[in-house]
Order: structure tokens, then C-alpha cells, then sequence
């Protein structure tokens, strides 16, 4: 039986700081085979905050950090404390035999029919190729009240909102970057992966889990598409100054339209993301964030985050995930794989 729908609203994109609370500041063998890998010691958040880093290397650059700089350009995103409107401090909870998969997709408020749509199609509570799948979609707020209500709602009705105070633009998506890493430390560290994403995606459970399982190594990485050495855009929606920083490449990141990490992987990165200033771009952040912990980068060309050249079922039957898909073709595509017998012979 699909999920209720509910009214669906207008997509309307804002960074209005009026409503940001910023303090004093505006703006089971797969399971027993993992286990072991994946127990990281804990270090008290109070010992690690102290610990502040100054330099990374990658081999290639050297990028510094000016702690006094972020806080000039960008004081909120370094003074922001996460604070959650809509909690969900039980969401990981459930049979420990089971690996938990998280499906953690970035969206908006506004953004209520395209969640509506991943909630009939990939973005359901299964538990499929050994795991148990659990969505979860990762707001700031809005000054559109209504919209906050309609979030609310779905909240209630389907349990798989997680909701902070910080308001919704480009820059503050490094703030639900750090925030969703300190949910995980404190209420799903039994996630034994976590696949991150957008709300404009499409995503094959089926093939996620099969990567998963499959994949050498699997715990030791951050898999996805990985950009070596992107350049420094200086103008336009993703531009930064000079001042900021004064490199032309950014550390190799995972696209952030689909990325697979792992138990091991967030326990290193919520450590080192008290330790690092807060950049205003979310992949770049996440980057620091992956040097910082010594975490390698696998690349998989199953990880279609520019889309496919031909919009053809053996595409979707085979990628973990295609960004930029509309709701439409994606429900569709979704109808024709569960009634078309799948092809054991569809390469990977």
C-alpha cells in the first residue's frame, strides 16, 4: 500500500537570516565481519574541540587554515551549534543482526512533492541484500511558515525528518554537513554505512547493497565520484575569495549528488569536524573533512552524479544512483524495474 500523499507546495530557495538561531549571531555475517573493523574508540568531544588543526597536505598542496579568516568571512558557520527542531533520536534503532544502511537525503522544506516521490518510489524502510534501509531527509528551516508546517506533518506522519534551526541557503549546506556527523555520533552509531545524497536522485536499493556487500575493503573508503583536484570557481554561486582561500585547486572530494561511508569513516570524520574551521561549501568541507581523517577515495563510475548519456532502463538498472533526474522519470523508471523481470546478464 503506497504512503499517504500529502499537499505538495511550490520550491522556493531562501537564506533569509531574520529566523536563524545562531546564539548572539545572525546567518548475520555481513554484520559479524564488519563488526571488528568498525568499533572506533571514543574520544571526549571536549579533548578533541582543543585539538584544533592549522595545515593539511595531500601530497600535492598544502592547504592552511586561518581560523580568524572563516571567522571573518563566515563567523556563523563557525559559531553555529547544532540545535534540532525536529529530533530523531530513535530512527537507528532496531535488530542488531541486521546492518543498518542509512539513506541520509539532503532537502528543503519547500521541497515536499519531490519527497513525496522518493517516498513511493526508492526512499522506503526495507530491508533488502542483508540490510535493514532506513531514509532519512536532512532539513534547515525556512522563513515560510507554511512550509515549516507541511514539515511537520510529514514528520509525524512518516518519522524520517530530521530538522535543525539553521536557516536553508548554499553556505549552510556545510552546516548540515557537521550537524548530521554529530547526529550520527550521538544517535546512530549502529549504522554500519550511510549513503548520502540529494533529493533530486534516483537511487537502486537493489544495486547499493549489492555494492556494499561486494565491494573489497568495503569500510576502509569513501566511495562515490570522486573530483581530483576541482578548480577554484572565483565567481558566481560557488566562488570564494582570495582572502578565504588563495589556492586554485580544492583536495579531492565525492560528488555530493551520491557518496557511500562508512561505521569507521563518520566516527573519524565527526572527530575531525571539531577540529577544522567550517567551509561554505559543503563537498570542499567534506573534503577537509576526509583529509583530515586519513579516510582514501574509491571511484565508481556507478555513481552517476552529471546524469546518463542515454536515458535508457539498463542505466538505472545498473547505477547506484543518477543525479538530476526529474520526479516524473523517476517514478516511472522505478514502475518499469519493479515489472520488468531484472537481466542477469546487464553488465555493472
Amino acid at each position: 500500500m503506497p504512503p499517504p500523499r500529502l499537499p505538495q507546495l511550490t520550491v522556493r530557495r531562501d537564506c533569509q537570516l531574520g529566523g536563524l538561531a545562531l546564539g548572539s549571531l545572525t546567518c548475520i555475517l555481513l554484520f559479524l565481519g564488519w563488526h571488528r573493523e568498525q568499533l572506533v574508540p571514543s574520544t571526549p568531544a571536549a579533548t578533541l574541540s582543543s585539538q584544533t588543526i592549522s595545515a593539511l597536505t595531500d601530497g600535492t598542496f598544502t592547504f592552511q587554515f586561518n581560523r580568524s579568516t572563516y571567522e571573518a568571512h563566515f563567523p556563523h558557520l563557525q559559531l553555529y551549534r547544532c540545535q534540532e527542531v525536529i529530533p530523531r533520536d530513535d530512527l537507528c534503532q532496531g535488530p542488531s543482526w541486521v546492518p543498518l544502511l542509512l539513506m541520509a537525503i539532503k532537502s528543503h522544506p519547500a521541497s515536499s512533492g519531490r519527497r513525496a516521490t522518493l517516498r513511493r518510489t526508492w526512499a522506503q524502510p526495507a530491508e533488502l541484500g542483508g540490510f535493514r534501509l532506513r531514509p532519512l531527509f536532512l532539513m534547515g528551516a525556512t522563513s515560510n511558515q507554511k512550509h515549516l508546517e507541511l514539515v511537520a506533518l510529514e514528520s509525524r506522519v512518516f518519522g524520517d525528518i530530521l530538522r535543525w534551526d539553521f536557516m536553508e541557503c548554499h553556505h549552510n549546506l556545510s552546516l548540515k554537513e557537521r550537524c548530521f556527523l554529530r547526529w550520527v555520533h550521538g544517535h546512530c552509531q549502529q549504522a554500519a554505512f550511510v549513503f548520502k545524497g540529494d533529493d533530486d536522485l534516483f537511487v537502486n536499493p537493489k544495486v547499493l547493497t549489492d555494492y556494499v556487500r561486494r565491494t573489497p575493503n568495503v569500510s576502509h573508503f569513501i566511495h562515490g565520484n570522486i573530483q581530483v583536484h576541482p578548480t577554484v570557481m572565483r565567481g558566481g554561486k560557488y566562488a570564494v575569495s582570495r582572502d578565504l582561500y588563495p589556492l586554485d585547486h580544492y583536495p579531492n572530494f565525492a560528488s555530493g549528488g551520491g557518496f557511500i561511508m562508512s561505521r569507521v569513516g563518520l566516527a573519524a570524520l565527526h572527530r575531525t569536524s571539531l577540529q577544522l574551521p567550517v567551509f561554505p561549501l559543503d563537498d570542499v568541507y567534506l573534503a577537509f573533512l576526509t583529509l583530515a581523517a586519513k579516510i582514501p577515495q574509491r571511484h565508481d563510475g556507478a555513481f552517476r552524479v552529471w546524469g546518463i548519456p542515454k536515458d535508457e532502463l539498463s542505466a538505472y538498472r545498473r547505477s547506484v544512483c543518477i543525479h538530476g533526474v526529474s520526479m516524473e522519470r523517476i517514478e516511472e523508471v522505478w514502475k518499469q524495474l519493479e515489472r520488468t523481470p531484472e537481466d542477469p546478464q546487464t553488465p555493472s
